[in-house]
């Protein structure tokens, strides 16, 4: 007969906590509307948060950021295919400027969002949209700022 006798040890565990990671939030700046996306706490996950009037922009991300801890803005920049900066370039700079001085805590970098429409709009097709809902430029808008979003994390 074979006996087996457990040992019981009491371990102690030292639990650390360390300081919450804010989200990643990146905007897709248009002159009418703009897509917006977010990462999870972990800084993992991108997802589509909504698109906004541009015109209420800021005061839904001061909004935003007053629930939700944010760490970084992430805001595209928009390339031509000869990597000159795009015509609304000059409406982007006025707006980060604005956002430097109404959330100044909160750090910006930008990020080339050369093809994210058409990307956004190719993932709508794959994905099984009909025509009438691929007309949605509010959704185009929302998974293209997903996708600056997906680009940063890769490339982080």
């Amino acid at each position: 007969m074979i006996f087996c006798v457990m040992l019981q040890k009491t371990v102690r565990h030292k639990i650390v906590f360390s300081q919450p990671m804010g989200r990643l939030l990146a905007i897709d700046y248009g002159s009418k509307r703009t897509g917006i996306a977010v990462t999870d706490e972990m800084q993992i996950i991108a997802s589509g948060l909504t698109t906004v009037d541009t015109k209420n922009l800021v005061p839904f991300l001061k909004t935003y950021c007053e629930s939700e801890l944010v760490e970084l803005f992430l805001i595209g920049l928009p390339k031509q295919m000869n990597n000159e900066l795009s015509e609304s370039e000059p409406l982007i700079l006025k707006f980060i400027k604005i956002l430097k001085k109404e959330i100044p805590h909160i750090s910006i970098e930008r990020v080339d969002e050369r093809f994210t429409s058409k990307m956004a709009f190719q993932t709508m097709i794959d994905s099984g949209l009909k025509k009438k809902q691929r007309k949605n430029k509010a959704l185009v808008d929302k998974i293209s700022a997903t996708l600056i979003l997906q680009s940063y994390l890769h490339n982080k």
